[in-house]
C-alpha cells in the first residue's frame, strides 16, 4: 500500500521542494510544468477534497488558496511535519495511506493526489479505486497527476533513456516503483464505475480525471 517506500519518503522530505522546483537536473523533466500541474488538479477538483500523499503540502496549499475544504492523508512523519508547518494549521493532515485512512465524515466531491499513486501495485490501485467509488456520489471525481505510460514499450524506452543520460537514480526509481499503463488504469476505473480521461502534462506525468457515473 505504498508504506514499503516510507524510508524513501523520509529521505526525500528535506529536498522535495527543491527538486520539484527544477533544481535537480536528474528529475527536472519529471517535474516540468509542476506549477501548471498543481493548477490543473485544483481547477478540476470540487469544493470538498480528500487529498492522498500530501507530501510537503504544495497541492494542499493551492487547494486552500482556491477556497477548497481539504482533508489530507500522508504516511511520512517528516513530510507531514513540513506540510503542517507550511500550511499553518489550515488543513487537517492525518497519518494514513491510499488504502488505510480515516474516512471523511462529510460528503466529498473530489479525491486528488500528485506524484504518489505509483507507489501502489496494480492490485492495490484497484482496491483503492473501489474504496473511492464508495466515497463519491455520481459526478464526483478522482484527479490524479502521476507518471503513467501509454504502453510497456514506452516505459522500457524511458528507463533506457534515463540510463543513457546517466540518470541512474531515476532509472532505479522507475524500475523499483509500480508505474503502470493507460490501459491498466482505464480498465480499473471503468470496472468500478468511472469514466476516465488522460491529459499529458510533461514527458512523464499525465492527469487522470475519473468521473463517477
Amino acid at each position: 500500500m505504498g508504506r514499503e517506500f516510507l524510508g524513501l519518503f523520509e529521505q526525500w522530505a528535506g529536498t522535495y521542494d527543491t527538486t520539484v522546483n527544477g533544481h535537480d537536473e536528474e528529475y527536472k523533466d519529471v517535474f516540468l510544468n509542476y506549477d501548471k500541474i498543481l493548477t490543473e488538479v485544483v481547477k478540476r477538483s470540487g469544493k470538498t477534497v480528500l487529498e492522498f500523499g500530501v507530501g510537503t503540502g504544495n497541492l494542499t496549499k493551492e487547494l486552500l488558496t482556491a477556497g477548497k475544504h481539504v482533508a489530507g492523508v500522508e504516511p511520512s512523519d517528516a513530510m507531514r511535519e513540513i506540510a503542517v508547518s507550511k500550511l499553518s494549521g489550515e488543513a487537517v493532515i492525518t497519518d494514513g495511506d491510499f488504502l488505510e485512512f480515516q474516512r471523511p465524515q462529510n460528503q466529498i466531491d473530489s479525491i486528488v493526489s500528485t506524484y504518489a499513486f505509483h507507489h501502489l501495485t496494480d492490485n492495490e490501485k484497484e482496491k483503492a479505486v473501489e474504496i473511492y467509488g464508495s466515497l463519491l456520489q455520481s459526478g464526483g471525481n478522482i484527479v490524479f497527476a502521476d507518471t503513467v505510460f501509454i504502453n510497456q514499450e514506452i516505459f522500457s524506452e524511458t528507463v533506457e533513456k534515463a540510463r543513457q543520460r546517466g540518470y541512474y537514480n531515476l532509472a532505479q526509481d522507475l524500475e523499483s516503483e509500480y508505474y503502470t499503463t493507460h490501459t491498466v488504469m482505464k480498465n480499473i476505473f471503468e470496472k468500478h464505475g468511472f469514466h476516465v480521461e488522460f491529459t499529458q502534462m510533461n514527458g512523464f506525468v499525465w492527469i487522470m480525471e475519473a468521473v463517477k457515473q
